[in-house]
């Protein structure tokens, strides 16, 4: 029996897998037990921002395991206030404080609690493109499908349609009208549900692996506004987007907005330990100034993986990764694609910004028909299917999710490895449109 066989798999059928079994790597590669190099251009799930065994993480994490390995959290951590501090000052105004996870799903649960104390409100909004997680709270918020298999009805969630010009909801043929009429939308349905009875909205404010959608200029700003004036906390979910992800640090700051509450993971550290966060907004830290915040988690603030997101956002800042994501989706991946898009007939739509890219894979660019059905296994999935072969028979890894195709190389990725990156993706999709005539 392979070890492999051990493990039980999250997101899949059990049983045997045909997988590389991977044993080391660096920079934009990871190498499998056959000495075999591939380009990793998925970033693993969107968190290997640096790249894999960046030197000054690794060095972070070993110089704090010859200190101190491990420290409960009811006591003072120098790395892990040095990661705080770290943290609130490249984060958007008045988020001064840190509470510390061990990733992105059990953040967005305590955002969530801290939120419903802070109003005494029951009711939480989350777009239906959405993914926020696979815990109780964090699964019900999610609106793809991911979330169908467990949801109960009995979170208090209530979805919305955010903005997406290319399936919009809403009729609209410009950003602008999209723009305005999710703003509108989202207004009926807090006034329909009740504003009294909303204590949240979370929003991821570029959507993550449910679509990768860039909001039109203005949906931001709106939905601050909105959230606002009806007493609402408005959390911004950047588990995937953040530190750097879209040539920001934070993508809610490409519409010059600061959400109540900001979570965090991935990113934060290039995913080297496990760790997340909630960054706290002075109103909500007040409230607990005056009663207990009534939870804890026996890892908060990690000693390693904190001194891990040191070792990252030091890195991070002094190799201009910030500027290098933006320079690589303005310059190499946003052309490269769209000039792909043109040569497949299966590419319906390219969308993205810095390091954080979709293709839409559909039957017909008319109808926009998706490539696959939602959940297609099977025989139903074999275009999709064919692509992952076809890309990791080239050395490629990718993201694959429904009939989309996520393109996240790390935000450090050479100029040459992105261009053989497009290039794998180019081959890889001939073969799809060979299924549009099946």
């Amino acid at each position: 029996m392979e070890l492999d066989e051990l493990v039980f798999h999250p997101w899949t059928i059990q049983g045997p897998r045909t997988v590389p079994t991977f044993v080391g790597g660096a920079g934009s590669y990871v190498v499998d037990a056959n000495g075999r190099r591939y380009l990793d251009f998925s970033s693993q799930l969107a968190f290997t921002n640096l790249g894999h065994q960046h030197p000054r993480i690794v060095a972070a994490i070993k110089d704090q395991a010859d200190r101190l390995c491990t420290l409960g959290p009811g006591y003072a951590s120098d790395v892990r206030g040095e990661a705080a501090r770290l943290i609130v000052e490249v984060a958007p105004e008045g988020l001064g404080r840190v509470l510390f996870t061990t990733g992105g799903t059990e953040a967005i649960e305590h955002a969530v609690r801290m939120a419903r104390l802070h109003t005494g409100r029951p009711k939480v909004l989350a777009a239906y493109r959405s993914y926020h997680g696979s815990t109780a709270t964090s699964i019900h918020l999610t609106g793809d499908p991911r979330r169908w298999a467990n949801d109960t009805g009995t979170a208090g969630v209530v979805h919305f349609f955010g903005p997406f010009l290319y399936r919009s909801a809403f009729g609209a043929s410009t950003p602008e009208e999209e723009c305005e009429r999710a703003l509108a939308h989202l207004e009926q349905v807090i006034l329909l549900e009740g504003a009294a009875t909303i204590a949240a909205l979370v929003l991821e404010p570029v959507s993550g692996s449910s679509g990768g959608v860039v909001p039109p200029a203005g949906y931001l700003r709106g939905v601050r506004e909105l959230c606002s004036r009806h007493g609402i906390v408005f959390i911004a979910d950047e588990v995937l987007v953040g530190f750097g992800r879209t040539g920001a640090w934070f993508a809610v700051e490409h519409d010059g907005v600061a959400p109540d509450l900001l979570v965090f993971a991935k990113g934060v550290n290039s995913g080297y330990l496990p760790l997340g966060g909630v960054l706290v907004g002075d109103a909500i830290y007040e409230t607990f100034m005056q009663r207990p915040y009534p939870a804890g988690m026996t890892y908060s603030g990690h000693p390693l993986a904190t001194a891990s997101a040191v070792g990252a956002i030091t890195a991070m800042r002094g190799e201009g990764t910030v500027a290098s994501a933006a320079r690589l989706g303005a310059d190499t991946l946003g052309p490269g694609l769209a000039k792909i898009a043109e040569n497949h007939p299966c590419v319906g739509d390219v969308r993205g910004i810095g390091g954080w890219w979709t293709l839409e894979l559909v039957r017909d660019r008319q109808s926009r028909e998706p490539l696959v059905p939602v959940g297609a296994t099977g025989q139903a999935n074999a275009p999709m299917a064919a692509f992952s072969k076809s890309c990791l028979d080239r050395g490629l890894l990718q993201m694959v999710l429904s009939n989309r195709v996520h393109v996240a190389p790390p935000l450090n990725v050479s100029d040459a490895d992105a261009a053989t990156g497009l290039a794998i993706l180019d081959e890889a999709l001939a073969e799809v449109d060979t299924f549009l005539h099946s």
